[in-house]
């Protein structure tokens, strides 16, 4: 049947999940971080997706399409419910208690808002989950798996300008800093990887001798893990540019 269905531009997709969790239906997913519409008979056609896109990636079109079945999202909205487990309390310390984030939107600009105050708007944090310590994160943290996971050392945040666009988007952020931390981070990091799916690593450091540190214990977290995952070190100088 031709009927009003939803169209999701892989090329505008920001992979933000926005819409993932404004769909009631369950019709959209990530797929590669990015948006995609899974069921044409999940979707009602109703658009709950459309207004919190943050880069107008979703339209709508009118095409052959299965016909919305309601019965069968009712089901599956029911059988959702019924398979979630109670949350626990939470009684640690309220820094160190896991959650994900989904960054915001950046906000509006009038079009003769001069350029400095539109870039200032346009900044958004890239984070994407807390707590970040490498010390204080949950190894089975839900977060974690199926995640390119960014390992920091915590001053390049500071050196490199451009470190949440860059770096951060669409990656889960750890930081720690190997000279100050009195701690063998290769033991979390071994847990990290043997208990999640991790896609990716990207490991970024500064150039001083100290910070291979962290270098070191992800290629020993590796090694003890005995998983093969694609990873890279990025390198900044104290003046925050990028040595490779």
């Amino acid at each position: 049947m031709i009927r009003k269905i939803i169209k999701i531009d892989k090329e505008a997709c920001n992979g933000c999940g926005l819409c993932v969790n404004a769909c009631h239906e369950g019709a959209i997913g990530l797929i590669d971080n990015k948006a995609v519409l899974l069921r044409d008979d999940y979707c009602d056609g109703l658009g709950n997706c459309l207004p919190v896109c943050p880069t107008g990636a979703i339209t709508f079109e009118e095409r052959e399409a299965l016909e919305y079945n309601e019965e069968e999202v009712l089901r599956m909205q029911k059988k959702a419910e019924e398979s979630k487990v109670p949350d626990k309390p939470f009684t640690g310390c309220p820094g160190s208690q896991a959650r994900s984030l989904r960054p915001a939107a950046p906000a509006a600009v009038a079009p003769d808002t001069d350029t400095k105050a539109s870039s200032a708007s346009e900044s958004v944090s890239r984070l994407m989950q807390w707590p970040v310590q490498i010390k204080l994160v949950p190894v089975n943290a839900p977060y974690f798996n199926g995640a390119d996971l960014l390992i920091a050392a915590d001053c390049t945040a500071y050196a490199y300008a451009d470190f949440h666009e860059e770096f951060m988007k669409n990656r889960i952020t750890v930081i720690g800093c190997p000279k100050l931390d009195d701690v063998d981070y290769s033991e979390k990091l071994t847990q990290i990887f043997l208990q999640n799916d991790i896609k990716s690593i990207t490991v970024v450091r500064m150039i001083v001798p100290c910070c291979g540190g962290i270098v070191n214990a992800v290629k020993a977290a590796m090694l003890a893990s005995g998983k093969i995952i694609p990873w890279q070190v990025i390198t900044v100088s104290t003046d925050g540019t990028l040595i490779n």
